[in-house]
């Protein structure tokens, strides 16, 4: 059986079309029959796409958490911490606990250049900053662990992703007509406004902000080194191509779904 998620675009908008459908059913007998039909179908199109929103939402955080706590990291601990393995994952790494540790090292001797306490110096500066060492230490560990179990535990949630999309196929197509009906039956200015505040966080004016937050968290996340060349690159061409995808789809689609949506959308911009 083949189904299909949305209506298929035509030359008329969607809404003249079910503006005549609904003045069809109500000419023709048994009315009663068809508006209990349609509110069974309602009624199990709603339930399915609910179960189907809390599955997305809930399966992959509990299968990320699960396996990060219980499998994944301690056996990333496991291999990580035995003797002779690197404690930095990457140079990032290393340059920052070095600057750490310069940054320490002043502390401490000034500390003992000002505190009359400090009657054998040398041996003070060499305790506390072999202290410090350690807690640099420990701090840069426990960061390379926590990226790596990140990175295998992520991909075990984006894989059950994979598996509750291809093991619920007829689901995911009544869950994608549902929000495909649920958007169209917004007002041309409501759907105008959710168009502007999606491109303004992708691709507007202060986007490249947003960009390099994110992609500074993704390279901590994960523990890759930090790239200002592909910062730059990235941020200065992605929202550029994610605005020519959007316009050719305003153009392509939307203006054939709903000409008066474009049309609130442009005159919402001017």
């Amino acid at each position: 059986m083949r189904y299909e998620a949305v209506e298929r675009i035509g030359l008329i908008p969607r809404s003249i079309i079910r503006t005549l459908d609904k003045l069809k059913k109500q000419l023709l007998p048994g009315v009663e029959v068809l508006a209990i039909e349609e509110y069974r179908i309602s009624r199990y199109q709603l339930i399915v796409s609910v179960q189907s929103l809390l599955i997305l939402f809930l399966v992959p955080p509990l299968v990320n958490i699960s396996l990060k706590f219980l499998l994944i990291r301690p056996i990333v601990e496991h291999y990580w911490n035995r003797p002779g393995n690197e404690i930095f994952l990457n140079s990032d790494q290393k340059k920052r606990a070095l600057k750490e540790f310069n940054f320490a090292h002043e502390i401490i001797y000034f500390d003992s250049l000002v505190d009359d306490d400090f009657f054998d110096t040398n041996k003070n500066i060499g305790q506390s900053l072999q202290k410090k060492i350690f807690e640099i230490t420990q701090t840069y560990n426990e960061q390379s662990i926590r990226a790596i179990t990140n990175l295998i535990a992520d991909f075990c949630s984006i894989f059950s992703i994979f598996i509750i999309f291809s093991s619920m196929k007829p689901q995911m197509i009544i869950l994608q007509s549902f929000l495909a009906e649920s958007l169209y039956s917004f007002s041309d200015t409501t759907k105008s406004f959710l168009l502007i505040l999606g491109t303004d966080l992708l691709v507007g004016f202060h986007s490249p902000r947003g960009w390099n937050i994110f992609l500074k968290w993704i390279f901590i996340h994960f523990g890759f080194s930090e790239s200002s060349l592909f910062l730059s690159l990235f941020v200065s061409t992605f929202p550029v191509f994610l605005d020519t995808i959007f316009k050719y789809w305003v153009f392509r689609s939307l203006n054939r779904i709903s000409p008066s949506t474009v049309a609130t959308y442009h005159n919402m911009l001017e």
